[in-house]
């Protein structure tokens, strides 16, 4: 008969351990640069941070804005070897930085931590292709007017736009 085992992903998330780091951040402190070498993935526990992004013609584009619960710059996990955007603390934030290693060490052995990181990245995959979709099909106006609607429920609890919330326990038998 196996061993119950319990897997704390907030617990997880919150603390220092192999591979894994908190930072606490400053209102407009980077943490990381466009064109850095992309190593580590990063979860926001307190905070918001703002993404990016800089043209050819020095034409800067903000991309997101993410909040507790979320992570960011997991494109190391998909081999980018360099940063695509600049990601800036825009009120005092903590995250959790993971190197892609310790993820991946994770992602293999905790299959709590694998459903909340696949989860997390099919919500935001959706949420980008209803932005897409409508940027291209939309007038400005309604794009405007769902703009709005997306952050008067940012933060809030059952918000569309929220991305899924790290359950208290989860629990398997090996």
């Amino acid at each position: 008969m196996g061993t119950r085992l319990t897997f704390d992903a907030h617990e997880f998330l919150a603390k220092v351990g192999v591979g894994k780091g908190v930072l606490k951040l400053e209102k407009n402190q980077n943490v990381f640069l466009q064109g850095d070498v992309a190593d580590t993935v990063y979860y926001i526990q307190q905070g918001k941070i703002k993404l990016t992004v800089v043209s050819q013609h020095d034409k800067e584009a903000v991309v997101g804005i993410l909040g507790p619960g979320q992570f960011f710059g997991e494109g190391c996990m998909n081999g980018h070897p360099l940063r695509i955007s600049t990601t800036t603390a825009i009120e005092d934030s903590v995250v959790t930085a993971i190197t892609k290693q310790a993820m991946k060490t994770t992602l293999h052995d905790q299959p709590a931590f694998s459903e909340l990181f696949v989860a997390y990245l099919l919500t935001r995959n959706s949420r980008i292709e209803e932005d897409l979709i409508d940027q291209l099909f939309n007038s400005s106006e309604r794009r405007l007017a769902r703009m709005l609607l997306l952050l008067a429920h940012f933060g809030k609890e059952g918000s569309h736009s929220q991305s899924p919330r790290i359950s208290a326990r989860r629990h398997w038998r090996t």
